[in-house]
Formats: C-alpha cells, sequence, structure tokens
C-alpha cells in the first residue's frame, strides 16, 4: 500500500496557527517513495533542505511503476549487446523498429539452436571408441562333432524299423532300391508304410495353372520319345492335423532331398525322445575313436582338457578348454604352431545315413560360460584337408538405458534362461522357443534344454504335437512370437572373428608313413584313406585385440558448453545475462500480478471499504482513540514541545484526514477543526 509523506514545512499555513503546524502537534506522514514531490511549499522565506531517506523509509524490494519503467532500466542496465540501442533510438523510429526487429530475430535464432541442442541431447547418441590392447589371451573353448548320429542300443530295433519304411517310401516314390533290405525283410511294402504316423506323399503343386503343366509337358515330349512324371510338378510332404483332426496341413518341400530328411528328422526325433533321462550315450572306450591327436602349445592334451556330450543332429561332440577345464589355456605367442591342433577321424560309419548326409566333422569357437550353438555358429571340416582357423578377439561394451536397448546380465529380460550358462541373445532366443513350446504344445523340444517336469514330445503321447511345432516355427520365423524383440543384445560381448585356410593333407608324398602311423597307433583300417582323416589347426593370429566402446556423444557439460557457445555468439554474454534476463521476466510477472491486483481491489474492494472506514472512524467516540493520537493540553509550568518531538508524532494513515477533533479545551478544539476539516475519501 502507498503512502504520502508530508513533513511539518510543507503543510499550508493557517491563519491564527503555527507557521510549522499546530501547537504542540506537529505532523509527518510517512512512506514517501522514490520520486515523489510536494507541489505546495509553505510560506517560510527560508527553503528547508530536501530530507534524506533514512533506513527505516528505504523499502527492502521495489518494482517498477510500469512495463515502460522496467524496460528502460533493463535496456540501460543490462548486459546483453544490442539491448541499449533500443532506449538510445527512442527518437528515430526507424532506428528502433531496425534494432528491435534485429533483436527479435537474433533472439528466435539463439533459441531455434537450443531447440536443436536440446533435441540432440536427449535422442542420447553415442560414439564408438576403437582401442587396441596387447596382452596374454586366453584361449577360447573349441567344440567339434562327428557329423554322426549314434544309433543307441536301447531304440536300436526303432531305427531299424524307421529305416525300413524310408527305403520304402523312397521305392514308391522315385522307384529307387537302396539295399537289399526289403528281400531280407519280406513284410508288404503297404503294411510298412501303414505302421508310421504322418507319412510321406507326393502331392501335385496348387500353384501351378494347369495350361503351364500341359505346354511343359509338350515341351518334354519334343524332347524326349518316352515322356515320364514331371516331377517339377509335384511336391513331397506329409500331412499334420490338430487335435481333433480340425484343421490340417502339408508340410512339404520341392526338394524330394529336403522332404525326406525332413520326415526322417521328424520321426528320429519321436524315437529319441523315448531314451531314460539317465541313459549314457556311448562307452568310454568309444570316445577316442574320433580324436587321433590333440596337442596345444606343442603340449599333449590330456582328459582333463575336455568333455563329451551327444548332439541329436551332430552325433559325438567334445569341447576342449571349457568350463570344466581346471586350468585354462592361455595363448602367449600367436602363430600356429602356439595353438590347438587336432588330427580327427572322419569316416562314415553308417550310423544313420539317411539322417547325416555329409561328412568331415562340424566345429564351432565360443566362449567358455557360453555353449556351443553347431547350428547357428559352426562350420564343417574337409576329409583329407588341413584347416588352419586364425582368430582375432573383439570386445564390444554398448551402452545401456536411454543410449541403448541392451542388457547387462538378463535379470531384466522375461524369458527364463534354460541354459546352465550366462546370457546371451542366442541362449534367450532358445530359451524362449522352448517355453512357446512347453506352453502352446505341451511338451519340449528335444533339441533345446526343457524346464522340470516337463516331458519331450513324442507322438505316441502328444499326437499333435508336429502339427504345433511347425506352425510354432513358422510364427517364430515371422517373429510373431516375439522372442527377437524380448531378446536384447548383452552390453558386453566377446567374440572372435575367424578366417579359415586350407590344404591337402596328408600331401602324395606323405601319405605312406602317415597312413601307416595311423594305422599301427590308432588302428586306422579305413580302404580309402584319405576321405577317413582331417586335420584342424586353431590358433591367435595375433596377440593385439580391439575392443569397441560405447560412450556418449553429447554430455550434460557438452549441452552446457553448447548452449553458451550460442548465447555468446548471438548476444556475447555470460551466465550473468541469463540472470539479469531471468530478473526482467520476475520483475514482469510481479508488475502484471501487482496491476491485476490492484485492478481487483479497485473494483471490489477498496471503494466500499474506504467509505465505511471513514463512516467508522468519525462516529468513533475521542476517548476510545489512543493517546498518542490525541495531544494533551499542556499545563503553564510546560515548556513547549521541541522540534525532535514534534516530528515524532504522527498521524495514523491512511485515513488521516478523517480523523475526529480530539478532546481538548475549546481553542485547541476550534484550532484543530479549523486545520484539518473532515474529508471524504
Amino acid at each position: 500500500m502507498l503512502s504520502t509523506s508530508l513533513s511539518a514545512s510543507s503543510v499550508p499555513a493557517v491563519p491564527g496557527l503555527h507557521p510549522g503546524g499546530l501547537p504542540g502537534l506537529p505532523l509527518q506522514l510517512s512512506g514517501l517513495m522514490k520520486g515523489d514531490k510536494c507541489e505546495e511549499q509553505g510560506p517560510d522565506p527560508k527553503p528547508s533542505a530536501p530530507q534524506q531517506p533514512t533506513e527505516e523509509e528505504e523499502a527492502l524490494i521495489e518494482f517498477h511503476r510500469s512495463y515502460r519503467d522496467l524496460f528502460q532500466f533493463f535496456c540501460n542496465n543490462t548486459t546483453i549487446h544490442g539491448a541499449i540501442r533500443l532506449v538510445c533510438s527512442q527518437h528515430n523510429r526507424m532506428k528502433t523498429a531496425f534494432w528491435a526487429v534485429l533483436w527479435l530475430c537474433t533472439f528466435g535464432m539463439m533459441y531455434w539452436q537450443f531447440g536443436l541442442l536440446f533435441e540432440e541431447y536427449f535422442s542420447y547418441p553415442v560414439s564408438l571408441n576403437i582401442n587396441l590392447n596387447s596382452d596374454k589371451l586366453v584361449f577360447p573353448a573349441v567344440t567339434v562333432c562327428t557329423l554322426n548320429p549314434y544309433r543307441y542300443t536301447q531304440i536300436k530295433g526303432e531305427l531299424e524299423e524307421l529305416d525300413r519304411i524310408t527305403e520304402q517310401t523312397l521305392f514308391d516314390l522315385y522307384k529307387y532300391n537302396s539295399s537289399s533290405t526289403l528281400v531280407a525283410h519280406p513284410r508288404g511294402r503297404r503294411d510298412l508304410r501303414e505302421t508310421l504316423l504322418h507319412p510321406l506323399q507326393r502331392l501335385r503343386d496348387p500353384a501351378l495353372p494347369a495350361a503351364a503343366r500341359r505346354a511343359r509337358s509338350a515341351t518334354s515330349s519334343l524332347r524326349d520319345n518316352n515322356p515320364q512324371v514331371n516331377w517339377k510338378d509335384w511336391k513331397i510332404g506329409f500331412k499334420l492335423c490338430n487335435q481333433n483332426k480340425s484343421d490340417c496341413f502339408y508340410q512339404t518341400y520341392s526338394s524330394g532331398v529336403d522332404a525326406v530328411r525332413e520326415w526322417y528328422r521328424f520321426h528320429y526325433i519321436n524315437i529319441l525322445s523315448r531314451l531314460p533321462d539317465t541313459f549314457t550315450s556311448l562307452e568310454e572306450d568309444k570316445l577316442g575313436n574320433f580324436i587321433f591327436n590333440c596337442r596345444f602349445n606343442q603340449v599333449s592334451c590330456n582328459q582333463a582338457n575336455y568333455s563329451h556330450f551327444h548332439h541329436p543332429m551332430y552325433g559325438n561332440c567334445y569341447t576342449f578348454n571349457g568350463e570344466n577345464n581346471s586350468n585354462l589355456w592361455m595363448s602367449s605367442t600367436p602363430g600356429i604352431d602356439n595353438g590347438l591342433s587336432l588330427t580327427l577321424r572322419t569316416e562314415q560309419n553308417d550310423f544313420i545315413p539317411l539322417l547325416s548326409t555329409v561328412t568331415g566333422a562340424r566345429v564351432t569357437v565360443h566362449g567358455q560360460d557360453e555353449p556351443p550353438f553347431m547350428d547357428d555358429g559352426g562350420f564343417n571340416l574337409r576329409p583329407g584337408v588341413e584347416t588352419s582357423i586364425s582368430m582375432r578377439k573383439e570386445a564390444l561394451d554398448r551402452l545401456g538405458g536411454n543410449y541403448g536397448d541392451c542388457t547387462n546380465n538378463g535379470s531384466d529380460i522375461p524369458v527364463k534362461n534354460l541354459y546352465p550358462s550366462k546370457y546371451t541373445q542366442q541362449v534367450c532366443i532358445h530359451s524362449c522357443f522352448q517355453e512357446s513350446m512347453v506352453q502352446e504344445c505341451g511338451c519340449a523340444y528335444i533339441f533345446y534344454p526343457r524346464p522340470k517336469h516337463v516331458e519331450y514330445c513324442d507322438y505316441r503321447k502328444h499326437d499333435s504335437w508336429g502339427y504345433c511345432y511347425y506352425k510354432l516355427q513358422d510364427a517364430f520365423s515371422s517373429d510373431r512370437l516375439g522372442c527377437f524383440t524380448k531378446c536384447r543384445k548383452p552390453c558386453s560381448v566377446t567374440s572372435y572373428q575367424l578366417s579359415a585356410g586350407y590344404s591337402r593333407w596328408p600331401s602324395v608324398k606323405s601319405q605312406d608313413w602317415v597312413f601307416q602311423m595311423l594305422s599301427l597307433q590308432n588302428n586306422y583300417t579305413i580302404k580309402n584313406k584319405r576321405n577317413g582323416v582331417a586335420k584342424l589347426n586353431i590358433f591367435f593370429k595375433e596377440l593385439n585385440y580391439k575392443t569397441n566402446s560405447e560412450s556418449p556423444s553429447v554430455t550434460m557439460v557438452t549441452l552446457l558448453s553448447n548452449l553458451g557457445s550460442q548465447w555468446s555468439l548471438w548476444f556475447g554474454s555470460s551466465v550473468l545475462s541469463v540472470v539479469e534476463m531471468a530478473e526482467f521476466i520476475f520483475d514482469l510477472m510481479v508488475i502484471t500480478f501487482l496491476m491485476l491486483l490492484r485492478r481487483f481491489r479497485s473494483r471490489y474492494w477498496s471503494p466500499g471499504r474506504g467509505g465505511r472506514g471513514a463512516q467508522e472512524v468519525a462516529s468513533t467516540p475521542a476517548s476510545s482513540l489512543p493517546s498518542r493520537f490525541c495531544p494533551q493540553p499542556s499545563s503553564p509550568t510546560s515548556s513547549p514541545p521541541s522540534p525532535d518531538a514534534s516530528r515524532a508524532l504522527t498521524a495514523p494513515p491512511p485515513a488521516y484526514a478523517t480523523l475526529g477533533p480530539c478532546p481538548a479545551p475549546s481553542s485547541l478544539a476550534s484550532a484543530s477543526s479549523s486545520a484539518f476539516p473532515p474529508e471524504e475519501p
């Protein structure tokens, strides 16, 4: 609330009174604001010196009276370049308009740049840092498989029956008789076909129109006088149905080889799932027949350096330098002589020829805490060839959180890890598919680890699992299961870049004595000796390994630096100039609030309250007023009041003009009433 301050000398002289005011009642009104002037001067010939504001009269917080005053003060005192030109050029409207437009455009350009900087920061870009390190390296785990699925004794009879049915199917479809099996087993062909579910059939391709088939037949008849059935018009497949036989489809293949292999594989999985859980795959004395020689760093391997397991499709597999190895191999020198060297037996023992159609060995390189995925990352070795694999280690560290979609240990992935290993993306994907198999089909796929208390799929127990599996496989390939979305990449990955070289082994000049030594030491008696042996060398090409690490491209420090650079570029100011701008905006908001508050009070509150206040004060008895507002008559013996005492006595703001006469002698009352007549506010 604003109050006007009047000194005793500024009160106009009243006849019959002391020039300085009422006798014994000098008045002083407090609250003189900066800039207010008294318009009337007293009759005192001596001009009074201007009063210096005291500490009590200075306000703690002062605001400007209008937007114009605020704007002028800001332009005159700010450190932002160009703002003062708005005030200095106020007498030239063209210059003022030019500088105003220029100032606003500069402001707009700066905040546009600010927007781009913030957009870049909140997009969380990363930079890739490449570091080259050189040190001793831990040799990775190497898994080698024979590519010969084994005929287990417990299911040998069922596998022989499957072989006979497959041979009969080949004869019926392609008129191919592979052996004398049908002669040795005089059962009828129809009986063999009816003993197995889901028989393999030849189906006409519905996608090929009849006109195209007739044109193809006419073309073939011109070339051949005895035209045969055009196999391109047919597809080979087998029928699968759901539980209640309401929905069926044919799993078809354009290649007869692929159809026979997949059909045989489907029945082989059902037979293999009937093995007991505690069954040991192979006897220990047969395990050494695959590895003729093993050396690492010119030192022979022992049984503690490898472990064995059986893969349903790739047969016997050996993992060298795996997690079960108590002393991991270390490579301190690169080169072929300082790595792993294996001599392998690759002869085909005719374990399951209809399931495995290749010869050689399957190899994959992986970390000690990762399972070997032979299908995903393996490669085949060719018999009679020495394969040299040089490795180079690479490490990748990704940023998680807002900077990338990766996981540290897989604990935040909604898929249970079914493998006894650390989290990898392949582990998660296979576990996700197995979970979907258990939920949708009610059984587990034999190629992946199964959860507890779940059986492997067998059409004797789960007659529609094949229908469910192939439907699920199609959904998995098109990512309708969401496994590729759920399974995020790990933030830390170690990989090995492989490069291969091949050479004939053994050479023509040395093959005689090499095979002689193998036959004497390892009982190697194969007729075509070159097709039954292969050599593998795996080593580090160099001990320098590359580490790729991600780091934030724009940090908070970088963002603030860029913002300061833009501010300095467009306005040539600093952080304090930003504070000045914030203060200007704050003052602008306060002035707006005070103006709205003043308008509200003048409309709804002040006029009524002022009238009622004047009436209340006028009707108040004089005896009820405080004694400091009512001067008492001085006694004859009392001395006249001093000027300091007169200034100490003040009238009560803000309704000082509405005060009635105080109880006093008649002379004092007449003087008081003549000096201050009652007024309406």
